[in-house]
Order: C-alpha cells, then sequence, then structure tokens
C-alpha cells in the first residue's frame, strides 16, 4: 500500500499591508480612549509587521456590516483566491484537476451554497464524479484533520487528494466600541488573508504523511470561540490559552514521534501554527526546542500574520523551499476545543 504523499503546495495572497501602516491608517481611529493606548500595545508587540487582506481596512470599512453582506464578499473574494492557489499546487505536483480524487475545502470565515468546492471545480474542470468535503468552524487547525482526510482517501483509494485552505478574516472587524474589549484587540492586531491549496498522492517524491493526531482538552471549550453574530463572526481568544498548550503539547509530540522510531531531536522542521508570539514561546519551551527551530514560524507570523488554518501550510511551504530542505517536520496547530493537532511529515526523494 502506498504511502501518501504531499507533493505540491501552492499558496495565494491578496495585497498586504504594513502592520504601521494598519495602524496609522484605520486601528488607531477604529479603537478610542483607554482602549486605543492599549490597542498601540498590543498591536507593536504582535510579533506581526505584514498582513494580507482581500478587504483592506484603508480602502474599505466593513466593520458595521451586517453579516449578509460580508458572506457575499466572501464568495466574490475566496473564489479566485482559492483558484490561483489549487492552481499553483496542481502544477507543482503535475497533475490536472481532473486528476482529483476528492477535493476538501477548509474555511471558517465565510459560508454559501453552492460553496468554494463546487464553483471550484466547476471553474477548474474536475471530473464529475470527484467527491468533495467541505471542514467548516474548526479555525486555525483544520489544516491538519483535512490533512488527515485527504491521506486516508489516497490510502484507501489510490488516487490523489486536494486540500484547499482559504480563509477571509478582513471580513470579520467588529464594529467599534469604547469598552476595553482585550479579545478583539488581539484578533484584529493579528489575523490576515491566505489561501494556500496541497495535493496529496499515492507515493512518489515529495513529503510522506506518517500520521496526523490530536487531543481535545474540552474543559476549556470556553477559552476559544468564534460566534456568527449580525456584524460577522467574532473571535473569543481567553489570555490562558497558552497555559492549555503548556499542559499537552509535550505528550501529544512525543508520543507521535514514538510511535515512529523517533525524539524531538531528530526533527529538524518545525511547522508550529503562530497563534501569536506567546503561543511559539510556550512551544519553545514545553518541547525544548533550540532558538532557531521555530525561525520558520516566526517569520511567517512576521511577513503574513496569522491567516487561521492556511497558516500552517504557509510554514510547511516556507521550510520544503528552504535549503537543504528538513528531512523530517512536525507540524502543530490549535485551536477550538481547545484543540491540538499534530502531524509527522517525512521527506521521500
Amino acid at each position: 500500500m502506498s504511502v501518501p504523499v504531499i507533493a505540491g503546495l501552492g499558496a495565494a495572497q491578496p495585497p498586504s499591508a504594513s502592520q504601521d501602516e494598519l495602524w496609522e491608517g484605520f486601528f488607531s481611529r477604529h479603537f478610542s480612549g483607554t482602549t486605543r493606548s492599549l490597542a498601540q500595545r498590543i498591536f507593536a508587540n504582535s510579533g506581526v509587521t505584514r498582513r494580507q487582506a482581500a478587504v483592506n481596512p484603508l480602502l474599505e470599512d466593513v466593520s458595521d456590516w451586517p453579516t449578509e453582506r460580508r458572506m457575499r464578499r466572501y464568495q466574490v473574494e475566496a473564489l479566485p483566491l482559492g483558484k490561483e492557489a489549487v492552481g499553483r499546487a496542481l502544477t507543482a505536483a503535475g497533475l490536472d484537476a481532473s486528476d482529483i480524487g476528492l477535493f476538501i475545502v477548509c474555511s471558517c470565515t465565510g459560508y454559501a451554497t453552492p460553496g468554494l468546492d463546487i464553483l471550484l471545480a466547476r471553474d477548474l474542470g474536475m471530473a464529475a464524479d470527484t467527491q468533495r468535503m467541505f471542514i467548516g468552524h474548526m479555525g486555525c487547525y483544520a489544516a491538519l484533520p483535512g490533512l488527515g482526510a485527504a491521506s486516508d482517501f489516497v490510502t484507501a483509494r489510490g488516487r490523489p487528494a486536494l486540500l484547499l485552505c482559504a480563509e477571509l478574516t478582513s471580513l470579520h472587524i467588529q464594529p467599534s466600541t469604547a469598552r476595553v474589549d482585550t479579545q478583539q484587540i488581539v484578533s484584529h492586531a493579528l489575523f490576515s488573508d491566505a489561501a494556500v491549496a496541497a495535493v496529496v498522492v499515492p507515493g512518489g517524491r515529495g513529503y510522506a504523511l506518517r500520521e496526523v493526531t490530536s487531543v481535545t482538552d474540552t474543559s476549556t471549550a470556553d477559552h476559544m470561540t468564534w460566534d456568527v453574530t449580525d456584524a460577522g463572526f467574532r473571535m473569543g481568544l481567553s489570555p490562558k490559552v497558552p497555559q492549555v498548550l503548556s499542559r499537552h503539547v509535550r505528550d501529544l509530540v512525543d508520543g507521535l514521534l514514538a510511535r515512529h522510531g523517533g525524539v524531538s531531536s531528530d526533527v529538524d522542521g518545525w511547522a508550529v501554527h503562530p497563534g501569536g508570539p506567546r503561543i511559539l514561546n510556550v512551544v519553545e519551551r514545553e518541547l525544548a526546542l533550540p532558538p532557531e527551530a521555530l525561525a520558520a514560524s516566526r517569520a511567517t507570523l512576521d511577513e503574513h500574520g496569522n491567516c487561521s488554518s492556511p497558516t500552517v501550510l504557509l510554514i510547511l511551504d516556507r521550510l520544503s523551499r528552504s535549503t537543504p530542505a528538513p528531512r523530517r517536520i512536525v507540524m502543530l496547530a490549535f485551536g477550538p476545543g481547545l484543540t491540538l493537532y499534530a502531524a509527522l511529515l517525512d521527506r521521500q526523494d
């Protein structure tokens, strides 16, 4: 039975703006009173220098838009972005859209029917018998269960699968308020837009997907939320999240590696979702990693912000293009639940 292999990655991002431009041109006016000074400190210490936005607040203020209007705009913006990412991933894998047996789309920032899975399958020329799966509201870790589902399909059917993670967090800027709401300030300082696609095939060159695993601490389910409101989707992000991660991440990673005869020192590539600087600091400390181990994650946060589900794939793409490319990679992502996901990849030449 062939090992499932990530044979191609493709990324697409809307235009970017610097964090300073976003603060001076929009968010400094969006917050008022004592909230403004707090927000300025959070923006300055976010670990983000540039971010991408399909709906740039410097040009268009969506903070008072109703959810219906945001969802209509989601379809307009996400479709070409997803198409570009998928096209690049297919080209990298040397495949046509008609070769795909399963098409998985992950997104928590917009909903419509027909959705991206149907419209992209139509526009790209996928076969009529291509199976489709939509993964919604899993948030920042969705890419890993998406890869797990693609891997299972490839293993069982011997046909290629395609995963697309597409998020437009820029559509969900919340209305201005004089009340101090640290959770909203943090989310407004971190989040960004992107689409990343991955092609998984039976065997060949690329990164073999050895295992996807997870742990969920349901006692902390209220620590990370994403609520549908009349004014878009509203993030809830407890400052206690790093503490929860610190309790679980070491056992999760050690168990994953042990099942494949390895230890953390065998890993030369770490793709850790940068939910924020504190998240990366906790992972680095709990796994006893050297300072350079999370360089790709910190650089991705710096250049792209937190793009939710595509982010860990952006880091994987960065690692795969480095010289020399890592031989063994651990991917880690975190989200609502509170859930930790991990995946183990080995390079096959």
